[in-house]
C-alpha cells in the first residue's frame, strides 16, 4: 500500500512541476467533456418538453376532423366537405377492431360565458364520459360528468383552470353558476392545470356534456347532418398498431360518406405517435452527431496528452536512465508514466462532468418549466457512461504509448543522452 502511495506522490509531483502545460492539456479534456455533456443535454431538453407536451394532450391520440373528399377519375362532382358524425363515432367502435377507445367531441368558440363576476371567451367542448381516458383532462376539484349527465342532458360545466381565474376571480366556483349564451349551467368541476408558461389553450376551456351540446348549441350550416361533431378521437390497441388502426378508421370514414379510403387528402388527422417518433428519431440523429463531435474532441485531447507524455519522457530522460541504473524494472517504469497519463485524463475528465452538471443544474433553476416546448437540461446517465468509457480509452492510450516508450529506453543510453 505504501508503494502504491508512493507512485501516486510521484505522479502528482510530476504533473505538478509543469503546471501550465497540466492546466492546458487537462483543460482541453474537461471543455470537449463538458461540450458533450452539455449539448447531449440541452438535446435531451428538448426531446423530453416536447414529448411532455405531446402527453398533455393524451396518450397514443390519433385526431380526426372533417375533410373534403376529394376528386375521382371520371367522377364530375368532388371536393365537396363532410362532416364527421356520431354515427361515424359508433362504426368505428364497432369496424375497427384494432382501435381500442374512441370518444366524440364538438367543440365551439362563439358561445358567450358569463358569471354573476365576470365574463370571458374561450372554448365550449361537449365531450363523452370517456374523454378523460384519451385526452388529458385531470380533475382538481369537484367531479368529471357521469352518466346521469349524459342521460339527462344536464346543464353542467366543467371549467378549465384558466376560466376559474376569468369567471370567478378570487372567489370558489363549485357550485356557482354560468350562463352558456344565456343557458345557465352550474359548475361541478374543476380541472387541473395542464401545459406550462403562457401555453392557456388548453386551460381556457369549458366542458359539457355532448348530449347538452348537442340539443342546445348544434352544429349548424348548409347540409351539415343533425349529429355532426367537430372531431373524433381515438386509440389504437397498442403505439405499434398506430398505421392500422387508421387505415381501419379510414375504411369506415370513406365507406360511409362515400369516397376511396387509399385517397388520404380526403382524411384530416393528426397522428401524436407519429409525431411522437418523428421527434424522437430528430434528437436521437442529433445525440448521434453531437456524441460524435464529443468523441472526436475527447480523441484530440488523448493525443495531446499522448504529445506531453511524450515530452516529459524525454525531458525525463536522466531520471529514467537513473532510475532504471538503481534497480528500476521495465514494469515499474511503465507503470509510472501510465498512471500520470491516465490520471491527468481522468481527473479532467471528472473536472468536466462535474462542470457540465453544476451548469446544467444553474440552467434548471433559472428556466424552470417555464418555456414552452422546453424542459431544463440534465445530465444524462448514457453520455456520462459514454464519456467515461472514451476517457479510459483515451487514458490508456495516453498512458501506455509514450510509457512504454520510456519503459524501453536502455540505462547507459538514457543517461549519454543527457
Amino acid at each position: 500500500m505504501r508503494a502504491l502511495f508512493n507512485v501516486f506522490a510521484q505522479v502528482f509531483r510530476s504533473i505538478g512541476a509543469n503546471k501550465l502545460r497540466s492546466f492546458l492539456t487537462m483543460f482541453g479534456i474537461a471543455w470537449g467533456v463538458a461540450s458533450l455533456l452539455l449539448l447531449i443535454g440541452l438535446g435531451e431538453g428538448f426531446r423530453s418538453g416536447q414529448r411532455r407536451g405531446l402527453a398533455e394532450l393524451g396518450t397514443d391520440v390519433i385526431m380526426m376532423w372533417g375533410g373534403t373528399i376529394p376528386v375521382l377519375p371520371e367522377q364530375h362532382v368532388g371536393m365537396r366537405p363532410y362532416k364527421l358524425t356520431m354515427s361515424d363515432a359508433a362504426a368505428i367502435r364497432a369496424e375497427a377492431p384494432d382501435v381500442r377507445n374512441v370518444t366524440a367531441v364538438i367543440n365551439r368558440s362563439d358561445l358567450k360565458q358569463v358569471s354573476d363576476f365576470s365574463s370571458a371567451g374561450g372554448q365550449v367542448l361537449g365531450v363523452e364520459l370517456n374523454y378523460p381516458e384519451i385526452s388529458n383532462l385531470p380533475i382538481a376539484q369537484g367531479r368529471f360528468l357521469n352518466q346521469e349527465d349524459m342521460a339527462e342532458r344536464r346543464q353542467v360545466v366543467i371549467l378549465g383552470q384558466r376560466m376559474v381565474g376569468l369567471l370567478f376571480p378570487g372567489r370558489p366556483p363549485l357550485g356557482a353558476v354560468i350562463t352558456l349564451n344565456g343557458y345557465r349551467f352550474q359548475v361541478i368541476g374543476v380541472a387541473k392545470k395542464v401545459g406550462r408558461g403562457n401555453n392557456d389553450g388548453s386551460n381556457q376551456r369549458i366542458y359539457i356534456p355532448l348530449t347538452t351540446m348537442q340539443e342546445f348549441f348544434p352544429l349548424t350550416g348548409d347540409n351539415i347532418p343533425q349529429d355532426s361533431i367537430s372531431q373524433i378521437q381515438y386509440q389504437p390497441l397498442t403505439e405499434e398498431l398506430n398505421e392500422t388502426a387508421k387505415s381501419e378508421v379510414h375504411k369506415v370514414i370513406a365507406t360511409r360518406h362515400g369516397f376511396d379510403p387509399a385517397r388520404k387528402e380526403g382524411f384530416e388527422e393528426w397522428d401524436t405517435i407519429k409525431s411522437n417518433r418523428m421527434v424522437g428519431l430528430i434528437f436521437t440523429a442529433m445525440d448521434v452527431f453531437l456524441g460524435g463531435v464529443g468523441i472526436v474532441t475527447l480523441a484530440l485531447g488523448a493525443v495531446g496528452i499522448i504529445n506531453i507524455m511524450l515530452v516529459t519522457v524525454t525531458e525525463r530522460t536522466k531520471e529514467i536512465g537513473l532510475r532504471k541504473a538503481l534497480g528500476a524494472t521495465n514494469r515499474s517504469i511503465l507503470f509510472q508514466f501510465f498512471l500520470e497519463g491516465l490520471t491527468l485524463t481522468a481527473l479532467s475528465g471528472l473536472i468536466g462532468i462535474i462542470g457540465a452538471a453544476t451548469l446544467m443544474a444553474a440552467l434548471g433553476s433559472v428556466v424552470g418549466n417555464n418555456d414552452m416546448g422546453f424542459d431544463p437540461p440534465r445530465l444524462v446517465p448514457w453520455s456520462a457512461a459514454m464519456a467515461m468509457g472514451t476517457l479510459t480509452l483515451c487514458g490508456i492510450v495516453a498512458g501506455l504509448y509514450p510509457a512504454r516508450q520510456a519503459a524501453m529506453l536502455a540505462p547507459v543510453e538514457a543517461l549519454r543522452k543527457e
